[in-house]
């Protein structure tokens, strides 16, 4: 018996399913609606760790749903930024979390309530300074959380009629420069570990 598959096949796709335009329109509403949620959403907080920004980092601070608030900032060799409305601020030595939340507390004069966001666009190393009886004296730019010791280690230590006891930091904070003592005798041999400090940008090393 012969069977007519044109007849048979049109008879199928009879009962094929077709997606009405109606369907397909409340798919495609339900997937901008979905986007247009996500987009009001404002941004997660920033986490940062225990990461301290330094001089010339350059950072991304955007303040949510304030486009003229969106912009990267350079941290200046003193440790400060600029940012509008906010003036000046101090960024260095600063996680990106404390750092939102001083900007946050500024701007709620202007803002009620905003959502600030800081995240690290670029890292710059730490410039140091060695001098005095050290085999290699001079300037080094060095990564983030280099301690004295290290420092002293890259200038390649100490020379022979260096006074071990009597190293000193000097650092500038603000308009004042202190003075941190380091007694590298003590410390190679494994004792008053707290003076091997965390070195920061413009440190100078003395030894005498």
């Amino acid at each position: 018996m012969h069977t007519n598959n044109n007849s048979s096949a049109r008879f199928v796709s009879a009962f094929v399913p077709v997606k009405r335009p109606s369907t397909i329109l409340f798919a495609l509403l339900a997937m901008v609606c979905a986007a247009l949620s996500a987009a009001a959403q404002p941004p997660a907080p920033t986490t940062g760790g225990d990461y301290e920004i330094g001089p010339e980092d350059v950072l991304e601070i955007s303040v949510w749903k304030e486009k003229d608030l969106q912009r990267q900032v350079l941290v200046r060799p003193d440790g400060w930024l600029t940012f509008p409305l906010v003036g000046n601020i101090q960024a260095a030595g600063k996680t990106a979390y404390q750092l939102e939340q001083e900007i946050r507390q500024r701007l709620r004069k202007y803002i009620p309530d905003p959502v600030v966001t800081v995240s690290i666009a670029k890292i710059q190393g730490l410039k140091i300074f060695v001098t005095g009886r050290v085999n290699k004296p001079g300037e080094y730019m060095v990564g983030r959380y280099v301690d004295v010791l290290q420092a002293l280690t890259l200038a390649g230590g100490l020379t022979p009629f260096a006074k071990e006891s009597q190293i000193k930091v000097l650092r500038r904070e603000g308009n004042k420069e202190i003075v941190i003592p380091f007694d590298y005798s003590e410390v190679k041999r494994g004792r008053r570990l707290e003076q091997n400090i965390k070195l920061r940008a413009g440190d100078v090393i003395v030894v005498p």
